[in-house]
Parts: C-alpha cells; structure tokens; sequence
C-alpha cells in the first residue's frame, strides 16, 4: 500500500511539475540571467513575458554568476576552459570586458564584497582566492586558500571572513579577508562542495557529496552543528535573506529540500523527477525561489512556504548559475523599436 501511495505521490508530482511549468508566472517582473553551460551563454529573460530578449556570449564553460543589487551588472566565472570572468552591462544588454584568469585558472565560485565594485572569486587549480575591481577589470589583491579543490566560497555579511568548500583536501579554508590572510582549514564530511554562511558568519553550511550529508560548522572550533544524511549531490545551498529558510537541491536525487534555517528542522521536499536541479536564486520577495534544470534547459520558479511549483522559463543549454535583475529591460526594447 505504502508503495502504490508513493507512486501516486511521484505522479502527481510530475503532473503539477509539468502542467503547472507550462506557462510563466503572469505576476513577476524583471530579468532572470541564466548561464548555459553547453552554450557557452547567458540568456537573459523577461520574467513578465517569459521571453528570453537577449544571449550573450561568454568564455567557454560558464558556471557561477552574481548580480549587483541595482541590477545593474553581472559577472559569470568561466569554469570549463574558459579561465576568463564576463562582466555584463545588463541595462545595455552587452558584454562589458572579458578578465584574463589565465593565471588563476578554473574560476568558479564569486560573491560581491560589500561596496559592490569588487567580487572574490576560488580559482580552483592554483588554490587561490582573487579579488577584481570588475569595473576596472584589475586584480586588486590574491589570498592562498593552502588547500586542494577550491571550489565554491561564502561570505559574511560584512565582507570580513570568507570560507572556500575545497573538493580535494575535504575541508573548508578560512580567510581573513581584511588582512588577506589564510587563517586555518577545518576537516568537513567527504568531498565538501556546496557553501553558504549566515550573515554573521558564525555558521558554515557545506554540502559533502562522497558523505552524501550537509553540515553546519561552528568557524570557531570546528564543531558540527546539525548534519542531514539522504542527499547524493547537493549541489547548492542557499540561506532566504531573513536567514529563515535553507533550501538545497540534489542534482543526482532530483529533488529539493526544504530547511527551518533557525531551529534546523527538515521541513520537507519537492521530487522534481529527473530535471537535474543546479543553480538557485532569490525573487525580491524572499520566498519565491528560481531554480535551473539542466536536463531540461529551463528555470522552475517554486515557492518555498508551500513548496509548490508555480511554473516555468525556457533556457539555453544546460543552464546553471542564475541571478536576478530588477530591470525591465523588454519595455524598454520595445520603446527603443517604436
């Protein structure tokens, strides 16, 4: 019985996934950036129309991408040959300035550090963290994380502390931004990847994918938190702006989790049945989650509270590293054409 109920719970997930992902929600707006890594692009959709108006080239392999708070800019780190980061001037649609990482190959993880002219970025094969002025397109500074497979950083709020996921010494580097300096590495779970730190820093969430568990980590002495068993891939954490959810989504199990980010509680998953879920992003409204499937070459937008699919956006190729604009960019292509 217990079987015949979960395959009718799998199939109804299925139909809500697909009747529901056959149009875009009506009632959000601006532009989602969405980088495709078989194309080596970025399309960038109007959420009001479900059009994508724009593909930009980038280097080769895209993988990561953050987007300014005023919407303005957009930087991509290009991971899978590329050695390079995209800058885009999203306002104009155009790509501004392509950065050598020639020297610092497989750039992958980035943040913006406060002030917003900066972002720090794992260059994976030299063991490094690089901070660019992205406007000026110069490295200001280069920090040894002193650790294999520096993958995917966090950041406190403040931009004082940063925390590297490294793949290849199974732990996490912490760097003292201000002074740039190594301060120490903390042994994690097997093959640690996904990372994201609360405001304050004083909690690491890392995702180990041999263990298959993610842990939350006290910086101060190593001590783990909570841990949850169950996952394969968890590819990605992200923490809601009022720090009151966790979501994480499995790229190998095809489902996302749900998390009370304050008291730890699991609070329940979606099965999302063979999209292969990658990148994650906030809507403005800190509930409303944009979510890339690779299999699929499309966003989901999912809401949090409910855990409900609410619909879908067409990509190019296997996207996966998203972020959201707050311009409505097609008016202003259509006034531009009238």
């Amino acid at each position: 019985m217990k079987r015949a109920i979960g395959l009718v719970s799998a199939l109804l997930c299925l139909f809500v996934v697909s009747s529901a992902a056959a149009q875009f929600p009506g009632d959000l707006e601006g532009t989602l950036i969405v980088l495709n890594k078989s194309g080596n692009d970025a399309s960038f959709i109007d959420l009001g129309s479900g059009e994508i108006i724009a593909t930009l080239a980038t280097g080769r392999g895209p993988h990561e991408l953050v987007v300014t708070d005023d919407g303005r800019w957009a930087i991509a780190t290009d991971y899978s040959g590329g050695n390079s980061l995209t800058v885009f001037d999203v306002e104009n649609l155009v790509v501004t300035r392509t950065i050598d990482f020639s020297s610092y190959p497989r750039p992958h993880g980035i943040l913006l550090l406060p002030g917003q002219e900066e972002v720090i970025v794992t260059s994976e094969a030299s063991r490094t963290l690089v901070i660019v002025n992205f406007h000026l397109g110069e490295i200001v500074r280069t920090i040894e994380t002193n650790q294999n497979g520096s993958h995917m950083v966090a950041v406190s709020a403040d931009g004082t502390r940063a925390y590297t996921s490294n793949g290849g010494a199974n732990s996490v580097s912490v760097i003292d931004v201000t002074n740039g300096q190594f301060v120490k590495a903390i042994a994690v779970p097997a093959r640690p990847e996904a990372i994201t730190t609360n405001k304050a820093g004083d909690e690491i969430w890392v995702g180990s994918n041999d263990d298959a568990v993610v842990s939350v980590i006290d910086p101060e002495d190593g001590s783990i938190i909570s841990q949850w068993p169950g996952f394969d891939w968890p590819y990605r954490i992200l923490l809601t702006d009022d720090e009151r959810y966790a979501v994480m989504p499995d790229l190998n199990r095809n489902n996302l989790r749900f998390f009370d980010a304050r008291s730890k509680r699991e609070l329940g998953s979606i099965d999302l049945a063979g999209i292969r879920p990658e990148g994650v992003t906030l809507y403005p409204d800190d509930r409303t989650l944009l979510l890339s499937s690779a299999a699929l070459d499309k966003v989901l937008v999912i809401d949090i509270e409910s855990r409900a699919v609410l619909g879908e956006y067409d990509t190019g190729s296997a996207p996966d590293g998203i972020g959201y604009s707050q311009l409505v960019l097609r008016k202003t292509i259509e006034r531009g054409r009238r």
